[in-house]
């Protein structure tokens, strides 16, 4: 299905892409790794992936995890081969501290990374560990200007971005209106818990500034609900 032009071309084409359980939940309230989807999910997951120049995450996701999903699928690697991408998307971190754990598995993967962070969080991080650094004034980062970050990206020829959570990212760049589309899979369990981590937390939206969705797609895969929606500029 055709997707709307792009709202603001300064900035990537932004997709949120994740998993949840039936009651909204990311993860159980130990806050880990969240491994409850299916092998669709997954494959999903990399399709979502491989589309985009780059993918953001941050750092409590990759603590969660230790690794990133590379593209694995070699039909994926050969359309990306076609589309003139280079063989993966850049791993873009957002770590204001940049305390990040040195011998997590991620800085092993053979995947281009980069790292968004202050100039504290920069320190003590080079070249070997992350190819892109970007180093965000103190002024932009109170609260963070998203779309000044996005346009440093776009302007590192990152024209599409995969947003891969957590809460607190995704709530973010929804509130400043930087999410274009979302991918979700509504996964067949229930996890409950006050403090479990949602798709999208922080302070929330009143309903009459919440954004508004319009939906492009559904389907079921076994048990799972595959949904796929346009996120609509702000009235």
């Amino acid at each position: 299905m055709a997707i709307a032009p792009e709202p603001n071309p300064a900035i990537p084409h932004t997709t949120l892409v994740l998993a949840m359980s039936l009651d909204g939940k990311i993860a159980d309230v130990q806050r880990g790794a969240a491994r409850f989807s299916s092998p669709a999910d997954l494959a999903h997951l990399e399709e979502r992936v491989a589309a985009a120049d780059g993918v953001l995450f941050g750092g409590g996701t990759l603590r969660a995890y230790g690794t990133t999903l590379s593209v694995r699928n070699p039909e994926l690697l050969a359309q990306r081969r076609q589309r003139g991408q280079p063989e993966q998307p850049v791993q873009i971190v957002w770590s204001p501290s940049g305390n990040l754990a040195p011998d997590l598995r991620f800085f092993r993967q053979p995947v281009p990374r980069g790292l968004v962070t202050t100039t504290a969080g920069a320190s003590g991080w080079g070249i070997d560990q992350f190819q892109h650094i970007w180093t965000i004034p103190e002024d932009k980062t109170q609260p963070w200007d998203w779309k000044w970050v996005l346009a440093r990206f776009k302007q590192a020829e990152i024209n599409a971005l995969a947003l891969l959570g957590g809460g607190g990212l995704a709530a973010d760049l929804l509130r400043c209106h930087c999410v274009h589309e979302i991918f979700i899979t509504v996964c067949p369990l229930i996890l409950g818990g006050a403090t479990a981590p949602t798709p999208v937390e922080g302070a929330g939206f009143l309903a009459d500034l919440a954004p508004q969705l319009t939906l492009l797609s559904n389907r079921t895969v076994g048990d799972e609900v595959f949904l796929h929606y346009r996120v609509l500029p702000p009235a």
